[in-house]
């Protein structure tokens, strides 16, 4: 029985290879008619550029508990000791990325082609200079459709997009930034790579590069907010304290100058007063200095450090899969279908399978 299923299986194997020998004129007419349309396909298709950006973060751990960490690193394991305290980590910065408010701050970005040197504003560049491959007009043309059946119309560019109410083209814009970013944390070695795409070569660097500068300056702000807050309140009490001891001094060198060659102890005690005032206003004000120089100092500690491993660059060759490989998958699928066509109407002679 056994025997019977291998003949019938070998016999059924060759008629499928005559099959195919014998058809093989439509096979290539299959094969090339698709490898034309996805020839057509890839030279529609704008090509992609990337730019990468990698940077190393300041360690925020000290000691042992660094050196813990980074053998825990090694083994993919993460325990985040000595650390500050910090709700934003090296972990969660793809995600501070992907925020609205982050991504709507990169639409006023100056932005210029390579090819005709025209400077725009990355969100008038996405609205209204992206090309568009054949495969994108059917889901524009529907998508028109709709706005014409229900009445709505796409506002024009807002000058001062309000990251809590966008319009439905500033989100459509969010949305078309957001597929052209990305960013990944190595988590044994804590580097960030930044990616940015787009079809202009000079414009995914200038992204890129500007992507960088706001996520810094994002992390930055975090990181040294509560810093800032206890300087400008330091910054109040240095004036006020400022402000009573210079007007002490100026009460009690007028006194003393009225009454220099005055010898009552009435005035004398007036005097004392007014002195003992005035030291008193200078020994808070040199405190309030102090504090205010620790203040400074504490925010200049709590800045992040970033270096920069390697920086945005324009990049030369595009990313974009290569035409031969487009026409290889088109011929591919082409086969495989008239091959499905030809097992569909042969279905009987091939049950066995």
């Amino acid at each position: 029985m056994a025997e019977n299923k291998k003949n019938i299986l070998h016999i059924s194997v060759v008629d499928i290879i005559r099959l195919l020998i014998s058809d093989k004129k439509k096979l290539c007419v299959y094969s090339l008619t698709l490898g034309a349309v996805g020839v057509i396909l890839a030279f529609s298709t704008p090509k992609i550029y990337k730019s990468t950006v990698t940077l190393a973060p300041e360690e925020s751990g000290q000691g042992f508990s660094a050196g813990a960490s980074s053998l825990a690193s090694m083994i993919g394991i993460n325990l985040k000791i000595g650390q500050t305290g910090d709700a934003i980590y090296p972990e969660i910065y793809p995600e501070l990325m992907r925020s609205t408010k982050f991504l709507v701050d990169l639409f006023p970005v100056n932005v210029t082609t390579q090819k005709t040197h025209e400077t725009y504003s990355y969100q008038e560049y996405l609205q209204k200079h992206q090309k568009k491959s054949l495969l994108d007009y059917p889901a524009e043309w529907i998508k028109s459709v709709i706005v014409k059946l229900t009445g709505e119309e796409a506002g024009g560019v807002s000058k001062e997009p309000n990251p809590f109410c966008l319009t439905k083209q500033e989100d459509g814009i969010v949305a078309a930034i957001n597929s052209k970013l990305d960013c990944s944390v190595d988590k044994k070695t804590n580097l960030i790579t930044i990616v940015v795409e787009d079809q202009d070569p000079l414009i995914a660097a200038t992204v890129a590069d500007s992507v960088q500068v706001h996520l810094q300056r994002a992390i930055t702000e975090y990181r040294t907010k509560k810093a800032r807050v206890d300087l400008e309140y330091m910054d109040i009490l240095f004036a006020e304290a400022s402000k009573q001891y210079t007007e002490a001094r100026k009460k009690y060198a007028s006194r003393y100058d009225a009454n220099i060659n005055n010898v009552l102890k009435s005035v004398q005690s007036q005097i004392d007063d007014l002195e003992n005032d005035m030291l008193l206003k200078y020994n808070i004000f040199t405190q309030v200095a102090e504090q205010r120089q620790l203040a400074i100092a504490k925010l200049q500690e709590r800045t992040p450090a970033f270096s920069i491993i390697q920086g945005a660059s324009v990049p030369i060759r595009h990313s974009s899969r290569p035409k031969v490989v487009t026409l290889a998958i088109w011929m591919f699928f082409g086969f495989m279908l008239r091959c499905g066509i030809l097992a569909w109407r042969n279905r009987e002679r091939f049950i066995t399978f």
